[in-house]
């Protein structure tokens, strides 16, 4: 369960010192401080569940949920999630792991989220396996052509190809533009076009 400092001091408000109560249970391993402010009291919580808790809004997305769909075939051990108008990437070093933001654009933020329940009531946001697609190559680097674009997808994101076939082409259609991405325009015209897998 997560709680807040205010929310302990208030719980711990019979002892003669709550903020040395929680630092003994810290110390005692039955509280986990995640961030200043907030703590967890199960060490062994999915990282997934403190994602928008440490940043908020915010989504698991980007390398992370392409991952979690088996979209590529890495492991990937830093959560990742797409937030707005912050301006620049975030980081926070956790003892449940490294948790990283960054913008994607506001007007595109809404669309294809899943709000998974999990144990204990916790609930996190992830994207959609078609976001967290688009998502990634909004973030990437300016891709030129489509020879470049199929070497990304399938060489340097080592994408597979059976799981971008079972894409909901419709959604991406009907948010691509609000990205105003080159990199996705360029990949939604090879889609659309049937030049996605050409050589």
């Amino acid at each position: 369960m997560i709680k807040t400092t205010q929310f302990l001091l208030e719980e711990l408000k019979e002892y003669k010192n709550p903020k040395t109560k929680i630092q003994r249970l810290v110390s005692k391993g039955e509280l986990y401080p995640i961030i200043q402010g907030l703590y967890e009291t199960n060490k062994n919580v999915n990282p997934f569940n403190l994602a928008e808790v440490i940043y908020s809004p915010s989504y698991i997305s980007f390398e992370t949920a392409l991952s979690f769909y088996e979209l590529i075939p890495e492991r990937v051990y830093q959560i990742t999630s797409a937030t707005f108008n912050k301006r620049r990437r975030k980081e926070y070093n956790t003892s449940f792991g490294t948790y990283t933001y960054q913008d994607i654009p506001k007007n595109v933020y809404p669309y294809g989220i899943k709000f998974v329940c999990v144990e204990e009531g916790y609930t996190y946001k992830i994207a959609c396996k078609e976001k967290a697609f688009l998502d990634k190559l909004y973030a990437s680097v300016p891709i030129a052509n489509a020879k470049d674009m199929r070497d990304y997808i399938f060489d340097d994101l080592r994408i597979n190809p059976f799981v971008l076939d079972s894409f909901d082409k419709e959604f991406i259609y009907s948010i691509y533009s609000l990205y105003n991405s080159r990199n996705i325009d360029l990949f939604v015209n090879m889609l659309k076009r049937g030049k996605l897998y050409d050589k």
